[in-house]
């Protein structure tokens, strides 16, 4: 092989490392802040741990939208909660498809604020699966949570009083399921 020849191909080598990078950086990073609660992403737990409630509390707080085009109505069934560190919870959001066919959906969430993410621990969450919803099907939807006491103890997370958690429903890349 040639100088050239080795050159070219070592170039063509070295991009191709690029864009196989680039391709597998977000499912990576998505993985990564599952994991470590980085990014205000929550962690997923079985079971919130025994014996770990405390008597410190913390407010959460809900929010709820669609992507623009999907026809549901999505609303936490309850604005705020007050809850004690470590304690289980539950918390319900209602979803109704206000649209003329069957259509599946998926929901995004995050924490605010990010850092912490990494102490919101998620038991059952719909956000987990696509939701199936009829034309005017109404549906009531759980998530279990708790939240690790240990961010009573961090010194970067000492201001925080307020969680927000925050879930946005996407169509699936699916679509719609055909008409109701």
């Amino acid at each position: 092989m040639s100088g050239k020849t080795k050159t070219l191909v070592a170039a063509f080598a070295a991009l191709a490392v690029m864009v196989g990078l680039v391709v597998a950086s977000v499912p990576l990073y998505t993985l990564f802040c599952k994991a470590t609660g980085l990014g205000g992403t929550p962690r997923v737990a079985s079971a919130a741990p025994e014996g770990q409630a405390q008597t410190g509390t913390i407010q959460i707080r809900f929010d709820t939208n669609t992507a623009k085009g999907l026809p549901w109505r999505f609303v936490p069934n309850q604005g705020s909660m007050t809850i004690h560190l470590g304690e289980p919870n539950i918390a319900t959001f209602t979803a109704e498809n206000q649209g003329s066919e069957t259509i599946t959906g998926t929901a995004a969430f995050n924490v605010t604020p990010a850092k912490a993410g990494q102490y919101v621990n998620k038991i059952q969450c719909f956000c987990f699966s696509e939701q199936t919803l009829a034309a005017g099907q109404k549906v009531e939807m759980p998530v279990q949570f708790f939240i690790d006491p240990a961010i009573a103890t961090d010194p970067n997370t000492s201001d925080v009083t307020t969680i927000t958690l925050s879930y946005s429903f996407f169509r699936t890349p699916k679509g719609n399921e055909g008409a109701s």
